[in-house]
């Protein structure tokens, strides 16, 4: 499985250190072998080691954000009925770039706000930052 961290600093006038978010990301190295990455907005760092299962392509690479780019995620895990999900999300208009769930679950995020985890089906962890509200959800 992937390996997933992250900074919040609790003054949002601090911004993070990415050399240290990176340090951390490095740590679970062996958790994602795969590929790694991290983005730093002011006070918050999301880090994540991938593990690629489902989509292998660079289209996959979390942190991942959504298109307008507003919402990022950073997620560990796997969500089993993404396929219908995805279907119900593009029947309401949604476009995706990849084959991962973790897009589906962004853009279902996007979509439905906290109430995307009552449809979601899995074993999962994941951070959302929206970079507009300056809010965090874990």
């Amino acid at each position: 499985m992937c390996g997933i961290c992250g900074i919040l600093q609790r003054d949002p006038a601090q911004p993070v250190d990415e050399a240290r978010l990176r340090r951390m990301t490095e740590t679970l190295r062996h958790r994602g072998p795969d590929g790694e990455g991290a983005h730093v907005d002011g006070p918050l760092g999301l880090g994540h080691r991938r593990l690629s299962i489902i989509d292998l392509s660079d289209a996959g690479r979390q942190p991942m954000s959504s298109p307008d780019g507003r919402l990022w995620i950073t997620f560990n895990g796997e969500i089993y009925n993404y396929k219908e999900l995805r279907a119900d999300l593009e029947q309401r208009g949604s476009r995706f770039r990849s084959q991962t769930d973790t897009e589906v679950l962004l853009q279902l995020y996007a979509a439905d706000g906290p109430d995307c985890l009552r449809k979601i089906i899995g074993m999962f962890a994941f951070a959302v930052w929206d970079a507009q509200a300056r809010s965090l959800f874990l």
